[in-house]
Protein backbone atom coordinates (compact mmCIF):
# COMPACT_ATOMS: atom_id res chain seq x y z
CA UNK A 1 0.00 0.00 0.00
CA UNK A 2 1.47 3.01 -1.23
CA UNK A 3 -0.69 5.99 0.31
CA UNK A 4 -0.16 7.16 3.97
CA UNK A 5 -2.12 9.90 5.84
CA UNK A 6 0.30 12.89 6.86
CA UNK A 7 -2.39 15.27 8.00
CA UNK A 8 -6.10 15.95 8.71
CA UNK A 9 -9.05 17.98 10.10
CA UNK A 10 -11.79 17.30 12.25
CA UNK A 11 -14.53 20.42 12.84
CA UNK A 12 -16.69 19.04 16.02
CA UNK A 13 -19.95 17.40 15.22
CA UNK A 14 -23.35 18.71 16.51
CA UNK A 15 -26.26 21.16 15.63
CA UNK A 16 -24.65 24.31 13.84
CA UNK A 17 -27.88 26.30 12.22
CA UNK A 18 -25.07 29.02 11.52
CA UNK A 19 -22.76 26.61 9.56
CA UNK A 20 -24.04 25.48 5.78
CA UNK A 21 -22.64 22.51 4.26
CA UNK A 22 -20.03 24.59 2.49
CA UNK A 23 -18.82 26.22 5.54
CA UNK A 24 -17.96 22.61 7.13
CA UNK A 25 -16.02 21.48 3.91
CA UNK A 26 -14.06 23.99 4.17
CA UNK A 27 -13.01 24.13 7.85
CA UNK A 28 -11.94 20.69 7.85
CA UNK A 29 -10.37 20.75 4.46
CA UNK A 30 -8.63 23.84 5.31
CA UNK A 31 -7.70 22.43 9.11
CA UNK A 32 -6.17 19.02 7.28
CA UNK A 33 -3.98 21.25 4.36
CA UNK A 34 -2.53 23.38 7.53
CA UNK A 35 -1.96 20.05 9.71
CA UNK A 36 0.03 18.44 6.64
CA UNK A 37 1.89 21.80 6.32
CA UNK A 38 1.11 22.04 2.41
CA UNK A 39 -1.35 24.34 0.03
CA UNK A 40 -3.74 23.35 -2.61
CA UNK A 41 -1.35 24.37 -5.13
CA UNK A 42 0.28 20.28 -3.18
CA UNK A 43 -2.52 18.71 -3.88
CA UNK A 44 -3.20 16.65 -7.38
CA UNK A 45 -6.55 15.43 -6.51
CA UNK A 46 -9.97 16.10 -4.37
CA UNK A 47 -12.15 13.43 -3.27
CA UNK A 48 -15.52 14.39 -1.43
CA UNK A 49 -17.24 11.87 0.98
CA UNK A 50 -21.29 13.28 0.85
CA UNK A 51 -24.41 11.31 1.27
CA UNK A 52 -27.34 13.93 0.92
CA UNK A 53 -30.49 12.20 -0.49
CA UNK A 54 -31.82 15.86 -0.17
CA UNK A 55 -30.69 16.47 3.44
CA UNK A 56 -29.51 20.27 1.67
CA UNK A 57 -30.26 21.50 -2.07
CA UNK A 58 -26.43 20.93 -3.00
CA UNK A 59 -26.86 18.40 -5.28
CA UNK A 60 -23.15 18.89 -6.71
CA UNK A 61 -20.82 20.29 -3.90
CA UNK A 62 -17.99 18.41 -4.78
CA UNK A 63 -16.10 21.93 -5.89
CA UNK A 64 -17.13 23.46 -3.02
CA UNK A 65 -13.78 22.07 -1.59
CA UNK A 66 -12.30 24.31 -3.81
CA UNK A 67 -13.12 27.25 -1.86
CA UNK A 68 -10.45 25.94 1.22
CA UNK A 69 -7.82 27.50 -0.51
CA UNK A 70 -7.27 28.98 -4.32
CA UNK A 71 -4.68 26.74 -5.22
CA UNK A 72 -7.18 23.94 -5.16
CA UNK A 73 -8.84 25.63 -7.98
CA UNK A 74 -8.82 23.83 -11.59
CA UNK A 75 -7.73 20.29 -9.41
CA UNK A 76 -10.01 17.51 -10.29
CA UNK A 77 -12.57 16.78 -8.03
CA UNK A 78 -15.33 13.85 -7.44
CA UNK A 79 -17.96 13.26 -5.05
CA UNK A 80 -18.31 9.70 -3.35
CA UNK A 81 -21.69 8.88 -2.35
CA UNK A 82 -22.06 5.35 -0.66
CA UNK A 83 -24.81 6.08 2.10
CA UNK A 84 -23.12 6.04 5.78
CA UNK A 85 -19.70 4.84 4.18
CA UNK A 86 -19.91 7.86 1.71
CA UNK A 87 -16.46 8.78 3.31
CA UNK A 88 -14.75 5.48 3.44
CA UNK A 89 -15.85 5.71 -0.39
CA UNK A 90 -14.10 8.77 -0.65
CA UNK A 91 -11.17 7.37 0.83
CA UNK A 92 -10.86 4.25 -1.34
CA UNK A 93 -11.40 5.88 -4.07
CA UNK A 94 -8.30 8.11 -3.18
CA UNK A 95 -5.87 5.71 -2.53
CA UNK A 96 -6.62 4.13 -5.92
CA UNK A 97 -5.66 6.89 -7.56
CA UNK A 98 -2.52 7.43 -4.80
CA UNK A 99 -1.60 3.46 -5.36
CA UNK A 100 -1.82 3.92 -8.84
CA UNK A 101 1.12 6.72 -8.77
CA UNK A 102 -1.43 8.78 -10.77
CA UNK A 103 -1.93 11.43 -7.55
CA UNK A 104 0.85 12.16 -5.62
CA UNK A 105 -0.73 14.02 -2.66
CA UNK A 106 -4.45 13.56 -2.04
CA UNK A 107 -7.68 15.53 -0.19
CA UNK A 108 -9.99 13.45 1.42
CA UNK A 109 -13.02 15.45 3.11
CA UNK A 110 -16.27 13.98 4.75
CA UNK A 111 -19.19 16.31 5.30
CA UNK A 112 -22.58 16.53 5.81
CA UNK A 113 -24.93 18.96 6.88
CA UNK A 114 -27.94 17.05 8.94
CA UNK A 115 -29.88 19.67 11.12
CA UNK A 116 -30.89 21.72 8.75
CA UNK A 117 -34.37 19.52 8.65
CA UNK A 118 -36.88 18.54 10.79
CA UNK A 119 -36.56 14.84 12.00
CA UNK A 120 -39.15 13.52 9.97
CA UNK A 121 -37.53 15.11 7.01
CA UNK A 122 -34.04 13.61 8.40
CA UNK A 123 -35.84 10.27 8.49
CA UNK A 124 -37.34 10.62 4.53
CA UNK A 125 -33.65 11.38 3.68
CA UNK A 126 -31.87 8.95 5.23
CA UNK A 127 -34.45 6.19 4.46
CA UNK A 128 -33.12 6.40 0.37
CA UNK A 129 -30.43 4.31 1.52
CA UNK A 130 -32.89 1.43 1.97
CA UNK A 131 -34.57 -1.17 -1.05
CA UNK A 132 -37.15 1.30 -2.10
CA UNK A 133 -38.81 -1.74 -4.22
CA UNK A 134 -39.37 -3.59 -0.81
CA UNK A 135 -38.66 -0.85 2.36
CA UNK A 136 -40.48 2.24 1.09
CA UNK A 137 -41.32 3.96 4.08
CA UNK A 138 -39.26 2.12 6.30
CA UNK A 139 -37.03 4.22 8.39
CA UNK A 140 -33.64 3.15 9.12
CA UNK A 141 -34.45 2.53 13.03
CA UNK A 142 -37.18 0.17 11.78
CA UNK A 143 -34.29 -0.93 9.79
CA UNK A 144 -32.34 -1.94 12.66
CA UNK A 145 -34.90 -2.96 14.49
CA UNK A 146 -34.79 -6.03 11.86
CA UNK A 147 -31.46 -6.86 12.48
CA UNK A 148 -32.35 -7.09 16.35
CA UNK A 149 -35.30 -8.68 16.47
CA UNK A 150 -33.69 -11.16 14.15
CA UNK A 151 -30.84 -11.51 16.31
CA UNK A 152 -33.05 -12.11 19.19
CA UNK A 153 -34.97 -14.66 17.64
CA UNK A 154 -32.07 -16.72 16.67
CA UNK A 155 -29.95 -16.32 19.35
CA UNK A 156 -30.59 -14.07 22.33
CA UNK A 157 -32.15 -11.07 23.67
CA UNK A 158 -29.32 -8.11 22.67
CA UNK A 159 -31.60 -5.67 24.78
CA UNK A 160 -29.25 -5.35 28.28
CA UNK A 161 -25.76 -5.61 25.24
CA UNK A 162 -27.42 -2.36 23.71
CA UNK A 163 -27.76 -0.83 26.45
CA UNK A 164 -24.11 -1.17 28.02
CA UNK A 165 -23.08 -0.06 24.47
CA UNK A 166 -25.03 3.26 25.04
CA UNK A 167 -23.45 3.53 28.68
CA UNK A 168 -19.99 3.17 27.16
CA UNK A 169 -19.94 5.68 24.55
CA UNK A 170 -21.51 8.09 25.97
CA UNK A 171 -18.42 7.49 28.86
CA UNK A 172 -16.11 7.32 26.07
CA UNK A 173 -17.52 10.93 24.29
CA UNK A 174 -16.58 12.71 27.65
CA UNK A 175 -12.92 12.13 27.12
CA UNK A 176 -14.13 13.83 23.15
CA UNK A 177 -14.35 17.72 22.79
CA UNK A 178 -15.36 17.16 19.53
CA UNK A 179 -18.49 15.24 20.51
CA UNK A 180 -21.95 16.06 19.80
CA UNK A 181 -23.19 14.71 22.93
CA UNK A 182 -21.17 14.65 26.26
CA UNK A 183 -23.31 13.71 28.75
CA UNK A 184 -23.53 10.52 30.75
CA UNK A 185 -26.51 7.86 30.76
CA UNK A 186 -26.52 5.30 33.37
CA UNK A 187 -27.55 1.52 32.60
CA UNK A 188 -31.37 2.30 34.10
CA UNK A 189 -32.25 4.79 31.43
CA UNK A 190 -31.07 2.94 28.72
CA UNK A 191 -33.22 0.08 29.57
CA UNK A 192 -36.32 1.23 30.52
CA UNK A 193 -38.60 2.76 27.80
CA UNK A 194 -39.46 6.59 29.46
CA UNK A 195 -41.17 9.64 28.39
CA UNK A 196 -37.10 10.75 27.88
CA UNK A 197 -36.29 7.32 26.21
CA UNK A 198 -39.29 6.03 24.12
CA UNK A 199 -39.61 3.51 21.55
CA UNK A 200 -38.51 4.15 18.53
CA UNK A 201 -38.64 0.82 16.93
CA UNK A 202 -39.15 -2.00 19.19
CA UNK A 203 -36.97 -3.34 20.25
CA UNK A 204 -34.71 -0.07 19.90
CA UNK A 205 -35.49 3.03 22.14
CA UNK A 206 -34.28 6.69 21.50
CA UNK A 207 -30.98 5.59 23.59
CA UNK A 208 -30.26 2.90 20.96
CA UNK A 209 -29.76 5.50 18.37
CA UNK A 210 -27.09 7.60 16.74
CA UNK A 211 -27.45 11.68 16.53
CA UNK A 212 -28.54 13.54 13.73
CA UNK A 213 -25.61 15.93 13.45
CA UNK A 214 -23.77 18.42 11.03
CA UNK A 215 -19.79 18.15 11.07
CA UNK A 216 -17.01 17.52 8.26
CA UNK A 217 -13.79 15.56 8.92
CA UNK A 218 -10.81 15.78 6.02
CA UNK A 219 -7.51 13.66 5.51
CA UNK A 220 -4.31 14.40 3.73
CA UNK A 221 -3.00 11.17 1.78
CA UNK A 222 0.77 11.47 0.27
CA UNK A 223 1.88 8.80 -2.05
CA UNK A 224 4.99 7.01 0.05
CA UNK A 225 7.48 8.68 -2.82
CA UNK A 226 6.45 12.29 -0.70
CA UNK A 227 7.06 10.95 2.99
CA UNK A 228 9.65 12.71 3.29
CA UNK A 229 8.26 16.07 2.89
CA UNK A 230 6.25 15.48 6.00
CA UNK A 231 6.41 15.51 9.51
CA UNK A 232 4.43 12.32 10.40
CA UNK A 233 2.54 9.35 8.75
CA UNK A 234 -0.19 6.41 9.47
CA UNK A 235 0.08 3.79 6.83
CA UNK A 236 -2.68 1.47 6.27
CA UNK A 237 -1.98 -2.15 6.89
CA UNK A 238 -5.30 -3.00 5.11
CA UNK A 239 -7.86 -1.48 3.33
CA UNK A 240 -11.07 -3.92 1.94
CA UNK A 241 -14.52 -2.96 0.99
CA UNK A 242 -17.31 -5.18 0.69
CA UNK A 243 -21.03 -4.99 -1.20
CA UNK A 244 -23.79 -6.93 0.03
CA UNK A 245 -27.09 -7.81 -1.71
CA UNK A 246 -29.21 -4.23 -0.80
CA UNK A 247 -32.63 -5.64 -0.17
CA UNK A 248 -33.04 -6.86 3.68
CA UNK A 249 -34.91 -9.88 2.20
CA UNK A 250 -31.86 -11.07 0.54
CA UNK A 251 -30.03 -11.51 3.92
CA UNK A 252 -29.63 -12.97 7.15
CA UNK A 253 -29.92 -9.67 9.19
CA UNK A 254 -28.40 -11.57 12.47
CA UNK A 255 -25.46 -12.68 10.60
CA UNK A 256 -24.11 -9.53 9.73
CA UNK A 257 -22.11 -11.11 7.10
CA UNK A 258 -20.99 -8.29 5.21
CA UNK A 259 -19.11 -6.83 7.71
CA UNK A 260 -17.66 -10.37 8.61
CA UNK A 261 -16.47 -10.68 5.42
CA UNK A 262 -15.07 -7.29 4.88
CA UNK A 263 -13.11 -7.85 8.23
CA UNK A 264 -11.87 -11.23 7.44
CA UNK A 265 -10.74 -10.11 4.26
CA UNK A 266 -8.74 -6.86 6.10
CA UNK A 267 -6.96 -9.33 8.84
CA UNK A 268 -6.12 -11.67 6.07
CA UNK A 269 -4.34 -8.94 3.86
CA UNK A 270 -2.70 -7.47 7.15
CA UNK A 271 -1.79 -10.66 7.69
CA UNK A 272 -3.16 -9.79 11.49
CA UNK A 273 -5.96 -11.27 13.61
CA UNK A 274 -8.30 -9.79 15.80
CA UNK A 275 -5.82 -10.07 19.01
CA UNK A 276 -3.29 -7.66 17.27
CA UNK A 277 -5.41 -4.62 16.96
CA UNK A 278 -5.13 -2.02 19.71
CA UNK A 279 -8.55 -0.35 19.36
CA UNK A 280 -11.30 0.01 17.07
CA UNK A 281 -13.93 2.46 15.63
CA UNK A 282 -16.87 0.61 14.62
CA UNK A 283 -20.27 1.68 12.95
CA UNK A 284 -22.69 2.09 15.86
CA UNK A 285 -25.65 4.10 13.99
CA UNK A 286 -27.48 1.56 16.31
CA UNK A 287 -26.30 -0.21 19.70
CA UNK A 288 -27.69 -3.29 17.56
CA UNK A 289 -24.78 -2.78 14.96
CA UNK A 290 -21.81 -2.58 17.49
CA UNK A 291 -22.91 -5.90 19.25
CA UNK A 292 -22.83 -7.53 15.64
CA UNK A 293 -19.56 -5.74 15.21
CA UNK A 294 -18.07 -7.52 18.09
CA UNK A 295 -18.95 -10.83 16.55
CA UNK A 296 -17.92 -9.51 13.16
CA UNK A 297 -14.90 -8.73 14.79
CA UNK A 298 -14.15 -12.15 16.13
CA UNK A 299 -13.81 -10.89 19.75
CA UNK A 300 -16.94 -13.57 20.05
CA UNK A 301 -18.93 -16.16 17.75
CA UNK A 302 -21.54 -15.19 16.26
CA UNK A 303 -24.27 -14.80 18.93
CA UNK A 304 -22.42 -14.93 22.04
CA UNK A 305 -21.27 -11.24 21.77
CA UNK A 306 -23.31 -9.79 24.94
CA UNK A 307 -20.87 -11.80 27.45
CA UNK A 308 -17.58 -9.80 25.69
CA UNK A 309 -19.96 -6.68 26.54
CA UNK A 310 -20.95 -7.83 29.90
CA UNK A 311 -17.56 -8.56 30.53
CA UNK A 312 -16.03 -4.55 29.59
CA UNK A 313 -13.68 -6.12 26.85
CA UNK A 314 -14.33 -3.14 24.54
CA UNK A 315 -14.26 -0.49 27.30
CA UNK A 316 -11.44 1.49 27.86
CA UNK A 317 -8.65 -0.49 29.16
CA UNK A 318 -10.23 -3.98 28.05
CA UNK A 319 -8.84 -6.23 25.47
CA UNK A 320 -10.14 -4.02 22.41
CA UNK A 321 -11.47 -0.59 23.15
CA UNK A 322 -14.42 0.31 20.72
CA UNK A 323 -15.66 3.89 20.13
CA UNK A 324 -13.46 5.81 22.47
CA UNK A 325 -14.47 8.86 20.52
CA UNK A 326 -18.27 8.30 21.62
CA UNK A 327 -19.01 6.85 18.45
CA UNK A 328 -21.74 7.56 16.39
CA UNK A 329 -23.87 6.79 19.23
CA UNK A 330 -22.55 10.06 20.85
CA UNK A 331 -20.05 11.62 18.83
CA UNK A 332 -22.74 12.03 16.52
CA UNK A 333 -23.52 10.51 12.49
CA UNK A 334 -22.60 13.32 9.87
CA UNK A 335 -23.45 10.66 7.35
CA UNK A 336 -21.09 11.67 4.79
CA UNK A 337 -17.80 12.58 7.09
CA UNK A 338 -18.31 9.58 9.52
CA UNK A 339 -15.74 7.27 7.76
CA UNK A 340 -13.12 9.90 7.52
CA UNK A 341 -13.34 10.71 11.05
CA UNK A 342 -12.94 7.20 12.05
CA UNK A 343 -9.90 7.00 10.44
CA UNK A 344 -8.80 10.45 12.67
CA UNK A 345 -9.65 9.22 15.69
CA UNK A 346 -7.69 5.92 15.03
CA UNK A 347 -4.68 7.68 13.78
CA UNK A 348 -4.51 10.42 16.56
CA UNK A 349 -4.49 7.56 18.99
CA UNK A 350 -1.78 5.59 16.55
CA UNK A 351 0.72 8.82 16.63
CA UNK A 352 -0.13 9.57 20.49
CA UNK A 353 -1.92 12.86 19.94
CA UNK A 354 -5.28 11.78 21.01
CA UNK A 355 -5.35 14.36 24.15
CA UNK A 356 -8.03 13.17 26.44
CA UNK A 357 -8.97 10.36 24.39
CA UNK A 358 -5.66 8.70 24.38
CA UNK A 359 -4.86 4.79 25.48
CA UNK A 360 -2.57 4.47 28.30
CA UNK A 361 -0.72 1.81 26.75
CA UNK A 362 0.71 3.22 23.18
CA UNK A 363 -1.38 1.44 20.25
CA UNK A 364 0.17 -0.28 17.14
CA UNK A 365 -2.72 -0.99 15.20
CA UNK A 366 -6.05 -0.07 14.91
CA UNK A 367 -8.99 -0.65 13.21
CA UNK A 368 -12.28 1.37 11.23
CA UNK A 369 -15.35 -0.50 10.68
CA UNK A 370 -17.66 2.16 8.42
CA UNK A 371 -20.74 0.83 7.27
CA UNK A 372 -23.53 1.89 4.72
CA UNK A 373 -27.12 1.14 4.65
CA UNK A 374 -28.18 -2.12 6.44
CA UNK A 375 -24.83 -4.16 6.09
CA UNK A 376 -24.82 -3.54 2.53
CA UNK A 377 -21.32 -1.68 2.05
CA UNK A 378 -18.66 -2.47 4.53
CA UNK A 379 -15.61 -0.80 4.38
CA UNK A 380 -12.84 -1.60 7.25
CA UNK A 381 -9.26 0.02 7.21
CA UNK A 382 -6.19 -1.03 9.39
CA UNK A 383 -4.12 1.18 10.43
CA UNK A 384 -0.50 1.79 11.65
CA UNK A 385 2.03 4.33 12.78
CA UNK A 386 4.95 4.76 10.05
CA UNK A 387 6.36 8.59 11.22
CA UNK A 388 5.75 10.07 14.61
Amino acid sequence: MDGYIVGWGHTAFGKFDALTLEDLIKDAATAALSDAGITGEDIDGVWLGNFNSGLVPDGFCSSMVLHADPGLRFKPAVRCENACASGSAAIFSALDAVNSGRCGVALVVGAEKMTSLDTAGVTRALSGASYQREESGMSFPQIFACFAQAYGEVFEDPTEAMARIAVKNHANAMHNPLAHMRRLVDLDYCLTPSDRNPIIAPPLKLSDCSLISDGAAALVIAHRSRLPEFRRAVGFRAIQMVSDYLPLSAKKPERFEGPTMAVQRAYRAAGVGVDDIHLAEVHDCFTIAELQSVEALGLAPQGQGSAVIREGQTERGGRLPINLSGGLKAKGHPVGATGVSMHVMVARQLLGEAEEMQLARQPELGLCLNMGGGAVNSAVSILEPIKA
